[in-house]
């Protein structure tokens, strides 16, 4: 690992419990810091890294070269701020969500002087693209950031080295370090991350009313549609909020996008499915998103290609799934991508193989062979 420690992570909960499982397991000390003494206490027994305020580093503990802030963003700028001051050798950055909110306050504190700008100069920040529903040390992973994107978001005054570091941390945890501006990366990622965790949560909602007959129709559409649903809200709110205007800015042409939508169904319910600009105006909607995840980057980052869907049933019994799997690469086939859906009221699942379109007839024809049952292809 190019990264040199002893690194100081704020924050034990998901993503600085991963950062500090990286590290650690790398051979970087680490050093947790959290408010709540459970929470670093958890993430200390699992093998995050050392709890030296509490004296367990010694008394003559080493100060930290890097600082990770992995805290809520609505007081990441507190937080980098008094890491800055007591740590005036250390590199510090952040993996809040948010940035443009988070630099203008922190050069508020350099303008009212509770900052200076040799202190500015040494922050640099950073947002890994990786995450979960669950929360805290006990849903961290060492291996979250594994070839994940790492935005690395410099100002204008960073320091070269500083940014260096920073890069250096993203690569030794395993992610894809990128470089954006402030400015871009909250656009970015109120596009690709903030408005569909809205929307999933918007759908989730209206299933709060719902009848259990229809909640029993439920498939992996509705599935997919909703995981991210999950998450915290206490989180998402102040990730949110202190995203406003991007996150705003969509909404709103997602908005302007429903009200037509509604206005042609709205057309067809009151005159009738052949109601003049109904069906154009609803195939646009699909037809649209095609386009647009046609655009989303594919296996490895590359472009996104069709693949062939081969879909088979697989009993819900230990080692049915392995066995599967098995049979595949003794076929010579090479799976591009898997998704499962559980049948409802019935112990099996349909496990859809991603092939190359040319395997597809083989895999077809040699699953049969061995006693799989195709339902799909």
């Amino acid at each position: 690992m190019s990264t040199t420690g002893p690194v100081l992570v704020i924050g034990s909960g998901l993503l600085g419990g991963s950062v500090g499982l990286a590290l650690s397991i790398g051979g970087v000390p680490v050093h947790l810091r959290d408010t709540s003494p459970s929470a670093r206490a958890l993430a200390r027994d699992l093998g995050a890294g050392a709890l030296v305020d509490d004296g367990e580093g010694g008394p003559d503990a080493p100060a930290p070269t890097l600082v990770v802030v992995a805290v809520p963003p609505d007081v990441t700028a507190d937080v980098v701020a008094q890491a800055l001051r007591e740590h005036p050798d250390a590199v510090v950055t952040d993996v809040a969500s948010v940035k443009a909110v988070l630099l203008s306050e922190l050069r508020a504190m350099a303008v009212a002087g509770t900052l200076t700008e040799a202190d500015l100069a040494r922050y640099v920040g950073s947002h890994p693209m990786a995450g979960r529903e669950r929360s805290g040390a006990a849903a961290a992973d060492a291996d979250l950031f594994s070839a994940r994107p790492w935005v690395v978001v410099p100002h204008a005054t960073s320091r070269p080295d500083a940014v260096a570091r920073v890069r250096a941390l993203a690569i030794d945890v395993g992610a894809v370090p990128l470089q954006m501006g402030a400015d871009e990366h909250d656009d970015a990622v109120a596009l690709v991350s903030h408005v569909p965790q809205v929307l999933a949560s918007l759908v989730a909602a209206r299933l709060v009313p719902a009848a259990d007959g229809a909640l029993a129709l439920a498939g992996q559409g509705l599935r997919d549609v909703t995981r991210i649903a999950a998450s915290d809200p206490r989180l998402w709110a102040a990730i949110l909020v202190g995203n406003a205007g991007p996150v705003r800015d969509q909404l709103a042409l997602v908005r302007d996008d429903l009200a037509q939508l509604v206005e042609a169904l709205d057309g067809a319910a009151q005159h009738g499915p052949l109601t003049p600009g109904a069906m154009a105006a609803t195939s646009d909607v699909v037809r649209r998103g095609n386009v647009g995840v046609a655009r989303v980057p594919g296996k490895h980052g590359g472009a996104r290609r069709t693949y062939a869907e081969v879909t088979v049933l697989v009993p819900d019994a230990p080692g049915e799934l392995g066995r599967l799997f098995v049979t595949v690469g003794e076929l010579g086939v090479n799976i591009e991508d898997v998704a499962v859906e559980h049948a409802t009221q019935h112990r099996v699942g349909m496990l859809t193989l991603s092939v190359l379109p040319e395997v597809a007839t083989l895999l077809t024809d040699g699953l049969d062979a061995r006693g799989w049952r195709v339902v799909a292809a």
